[in-house]
């Protein structure tokens, strides 16, 4: 069976994050993008958790089901604490098959940490030490770290990450089997990495509202079960894990280098040759995942590994009938387009990747079909997105600075 998976996501239980968050918008929302697998997020939180426990309907192989989409029990937990000198601000992603883990997991987490204060909860526990509870909890249950590349709070990041996996988790490297790239990374740079060569890089949209579902998520040809599941993961079999969604990275709001208060934006040569040094406030530029990439990197841009799960680079849809028609995303204008699209032919998902062009400039003729049309040839270009800014995408005008991406057509 194929579907759409998107793991980790929040609920309305963590900081920032809609009060929409809950599992009535989450279905809701997943089936106008075309998902059939989501995550809970947030399992460690008591309220949240209970509503778990109440509403979804297990099925007997791992997962659950409400409203028609099935779960998955996921939840993020932040780990800061100090290191060979160093502190180390890390985001990890737990996936258990059962409430019996879940309950395991939240028993000794509790012990740590407030779980009431926030649906990501934060403790001075070591990423090894969270990979030891979930380990403990169960045999089945996963730990995948979180946009592996940001900055801050991830196991690479420029300010408080590691240089390998290994310097992280130590003893229990062996265990970790995939990391989340995050919206500031795609495959392509991991693939630079020779130490990830037995890595799977899943992608998932991180999302703090219903509307950022699926952003970026991972499409399987398997049976819908746990199992089946993490282990295309794990195996990185391409007849099983399909291929990534991703965005394209120049998006990611710490692609570049920078300070945005300042108004600096830079590539990594151009942060090299002012020794990474803001002209205007003398402080250190925040990093960006593409500095950061190059500095781990044992391999040319553009290597091509075999044996892996190939990807494709989207914007949303909303992105693009909002370019479309001059207008913000969030506006009902391009909502309106937006559901009578999904109306026609079904899902977002579906009219990204699978509808025929021809058969979008019937029902929707002009500059949106053309946009789907750019998006998925690639010809368009962006602003990088730098120190917490996204990057902004520019597929009908070629009148701002920008910088070019290369297309991503295989699948289509």
């Amino acid at each position: 069976m194929k579907f759409i998976a998107d793991f980790h996501i929040h609920s309305k239980y963590s900081r920032a994050t809609s009060k929409d968050m809950d599992l009535e918008h989450i279905a809701e929302w997943a089936k106008l993008k075309g998902i059939e697998l989501m995550g809970t997020g947030d399992f460690t939180h008591p309220l949240w958790l209970s509503e778990l426990k109440k509403k979804l309907k297990p099925m007997g192989n791992g997962l659950f089901e409400y409203n028609g989409i099935k779960f998955i029990l996921t939840s993020e937990v932040s780990s800061i604490y100090s290191k060979d000198g160093k502190v180390r601000k890390i985001h990890n992603m737990m996936i258990a098959p059962s409430f019996e883990a879940v309950d395991k997991i939240v028993k000794e987490l509790g012990r740590i940490a407030n779980l009431t204060s926030d649906g990501r909860p934060i403790m001075g526990l070591p990423a090894k030490g969270i990979m030891e509870i979930v380990m403990s909890a169960s045999p089945q249950a996963v730990l995948i770290p979180c946009h592996a590349w940001t900055p801050w709070f991830s196991i690479f990041g420029a300010n408080s990450g590691f240089d390998s996996i290994e310097e992280c988790f130590e003893e229990y490297s062996a265990n970790i089997f995939a990391i989340e790239t995050g919206l500031s990374s795609d495959p392509a740079m991991n693939w630079r990495l020779s130490k990830l060569d037995n890595i799977s890089f899943v992608s998932c949209s991180d999302a703090h509202s219903p509307a950022k579902i699926g952003r970026e998520a991972c499409v399987f040809d398997t049976d819908l079960s746990y199992k089946a599941v993490m282990d295309a993961i794990k195996s990185r079999d391409q007849s099983k894990f399909l291929y990534t969604i991703e965005f394209f990275p120049e998006e990611g709001k710490y692609h570049y280098d920078g300070h945005r208060n300042c108004g600096i934006l830079w590539s990594p040569d151009e942060t090299k040759k002012h020794d990474g040094i803001c002209p205007k406030c003398k402080r250190k530029v925040t990093v960006g995942v593409m500095n950061r990439v190059d500095s781990l990197a044992d391999r040319t841009v553009g290597f091509d590994p075999p044996h892996r799960v190939p990807f494709v680079n989207l914007v949303p849809l909303p992105e693009i009938i909002g370019e479309a028609l001059e207008k913000s995303p969030a506006t009902k204008a391009v909502d309106k387009e937006y559901r009578r699209l999904l109306s026609h032919f079904g899902s977002e998902f579906k009219i990204l990747l699978d509808i025929p062009i021809e058969e979008l400039v019937k029902f929707s003729p002009g500059k949106i079909s053309e946009g789907i049309k750019r998006v998925r040839e690639g010809k368009l270009s962006i602003v990088p997105g730098y120190d917490g800014v996204y990057g902004k995408i520019n597929i009908f005008n070629g009148k701002e600075e920008h910088k070019s991406v290369e297309p991503q057509t295989s699948l289509f």
